[in-house]
């Protein structure tokens, strides 16, 4: 589902789109993260986890990890998706463009 982990426009973390375009049910999410002690801030439309680092998690399926450092990015985004069942295909960095 999540094709590409990328760095955001404003460049302070980075972010997972998926990819076809789908909802999710937050609910679900809400739950299962709550289950494994994640602490969560639901804001009806979108859900805020501390794994760390913090992670904005859409209706709209986008994932907002707040950090600047890839690593810590792609960690837990792979933990996001063990947790809260959003796998299909690990998301993957996009290569640098060259100058």
């Amino acid at each position: 589902m999540y094709r590409a982990l990328r760095l955001c426009s404003q460049g302070g973390g980075f972010e997972a789109i998926p990819d076809p375009p789908r909802t999710l049910d937050l609910w679900r999410i809400r739950a299962s993260l709550e289950a494994a002690g994640i602490p969560i801030l639901d804001a009806r439309v979108m859900l805020i986890a501390s794994l760390p680092p913090e992670v904005t998690i859409s209706r709209s399926g986008r994932l907002l990890f707040k950090t600047s450092d890839e690593e810590d990015a792609r960690r837990a985004f792979e933990r996001l998706v063990a947790l809260a069942g959003l796998a299909d295909a690990p998301a993957t960095t996009p290569p640098s463009p060259t100058l």
